[in-house]
């Protein structure tokens, strides 16, 4: 077990009484708070778990990611082969050379109809940000899933995906999702390493796929330099996650800049400054050190350098103060003039 996560199993009755290994990590703020947390399903975890929760640890701290409930997911049973049971899984039709293909369906309607409620029964996950990364054939899969079982996920992260599986029958999944109206927003960023045999057919999907600019759909794409085939993982998952969960920079009015603008009072008794200059507003907590604050929405403020998130408080168009969230806690700072 990985320090920090939980193990639990769970048997599935649609795909052939398959138990499945879950590795599950909680963010710091779960013990204490009540709220609902995005989640983040990463396939063979087996392999990647450790390194998705690594990067998961940096990228919140910096500021990049919201606190987020990572699950990993393998096979579980006595001496499972996850060569084999990756090759059903994650593929969407079957080929001859691989008999044990073609499982695609059977494992997204696991996820959707056993693993989801498990996890809401178990767990405080949110049904509207779930994200799904894989790599390889989970890079297949996690294409798939978006092509054709557009409601279960909100972001993709695709690593060296199979592009090429059963004479490149993405395209045929791809008619049907552009014919389909989506409704509901979904990001999907997809990479591929340089010297990878499979970059060619790759450039030609996320060229066909960007191109079509569907409606509510906004996919980013990457050819890493000096990188193979597994090597992809770590960028594609760390880059993933900050485009998925990328904030906004909406600009506001002169009007809200000064709204904001004041003197505030923190918990231990010192006072910290939000000034406006020119179009922009600064956190001063001296003459010698400010920090540019950006905004999300018309209410919710953000730093870049760190987790550090305020959600202003506004009763009759005057501000009455701010929720200052950071690395789980959360403070309510009063502005006193």
């Amino acid at each position: 077990m990985i320090p920090g996560s939980e193990t639990r199993f769970i048997r599935s009755e649609i795909v052939k009484g398959q138990e499945y290994e879950l590795q599950v990590l909680l963010p710091g703020s779960y013990s204490t708070h009540s709220k609902q947390y995005p989640v983040v399903y990463l396939m063979d975890s087996q392999w990647d778990f450790p390194l998705v929760k690594s990067i998961y640890g940096q990228y919140y701290y910096d500021g990049f990611i919201p606190e987020l409930i990572i699950v990993g997911v393998t096979w579980g049973g006595k001496k499972p082969n996850p060569d084999s049971l990756r090759a059903r899984d994650y593929t969407p039709t079957r080929e001859a050379r691989l008999i044990q293909s073609g499982g695609a369906d059977q494992f997204l309607s696991f996820m959707k109809n056993e693993l989801f409620p498990f996890m809401e029964k178990n767990y405080r996950v949110s049904k509207n940000e779930r994200v799904l990364m894989g790599c390889s054939l989970g890079g297949l899969l996690t294409m798939y899933a978006m092509l054709t079982h557009t409601e279960m996920f909100s972001g993709y992260a695709a690593a060296s995906p199979a592009i090429g599986w059963d004479n490149n029958v993405l395209y045929q999944y791809e008619k049907t999702f552009a014919a389909k109206k989506n409704n509901t927003p979904v990001r999907l960023y997809m990479t591929v390493g340089d010297v990878e045999r499979g970059r060619a057919g790759f450039e030609k999907m996320a060229s066909f796929l960007t191109g079509n600019k569907y409606e509510h759909v906004q996919i980013r794409s990457k050819v890493l330099e000096n990188t193979g085939h597994s090597g992809t993982k770590s960028e594609t998952y760390t880059r993933g996650l900050q485009y998925i969960f990328e904030k906004k920079e909406l600009p506001l009015t002169a009007e809200q800049l000064t709204g904001f603008t004041g003197t505030y009072l923190l918990p231990n008794g010192s006072t910290i400054e939000l000034k406006k200059e020119g179009n922009q507003l600064y956190w001063y907590y001296n003459p010698q050190n400010k920090i540019r604050l950006l905004a999300n929405t018309a209410t919710h403020l953000y730093a870049t350098h760190e987790f550090f998130n305020l959600h202003f408080t506004i009763n009759n168009g005057k501000t009455n103060g701010f929720d200052w969230v950071r690395y789980g806690s959360s403070q309510f700072i009063k502005k006193i003039n």
